[in-house]
């Protein structure tokens, strides 16, 4: 695959809207492949998932690092991040486009982050796996993230 120009950029809180468009591709993914919380992702808006963002920026710091198509102007990619003041590091949310995938541009998000948690001294960093997107375990292993338990919730049926 040809690699596609990319430039990346970083942006705050205030930004926030600038990933709905792919953070609805992401959610409607979660929904097509979730088992038993398809209904969390039907139910689920970007503007609740901004108030949990902006929820988070309140009580510590957040970072979105975004990947655009200079041809188009089109945001492709993105990757949030927090830190909390316990000084807890999360990637909270990544997506590339489809067609975009395989190209390196995760990777350099993810690695972006992760240097700003490291500069921000994360005591430790974690990434959350919804139900049914286990594909995304052998991409985040390449960055040294690995099964430490497994959560169970009970569905409110």
């Amino acid at each position: 695959m040809t690699p596609v120009p990319v430039q990346y950029t970083t942006a705050d809180i205030s930004d926030i809207g600038l990933i709905q468009p792919l953070w609805d591709q992401l959610n409607a993914h979660h929904h097509a492949n979730a088992r038993a919380f398809r209904e969390v992702y039907s139910g689920w808006t970007f503007d609740d998932r901004k108030q949990y963002f902006e929820k988070l920026a309140e009580r510590g710091l957040i970072r979105i690092d975004l990947a655009r198509d200079p041809a188009t102007g089109r945001y492709i990619a993105y990757c949030v991040s927090s830190l909390s003041p316990d000084l807890d590091g999360e990637i909270e949310s990544v997506f590339v486009e489809e067609r975009n995938r395989s190209a390196g541009i995760g990777s350099e998000l993810v690695s972006r982050a992760l240097a700003w948690l490291r500069e921000g001294h994360a005591q430790r960093i974690r990434v959350s796996v919804a139900d049914g997107n286990e594909e995304a375990f052998a991409f985040y292993r390449k960055f040294g993230f690995f099964h430490r338990m497994t959560v169970l919730e009970q569905r409110k049926d």
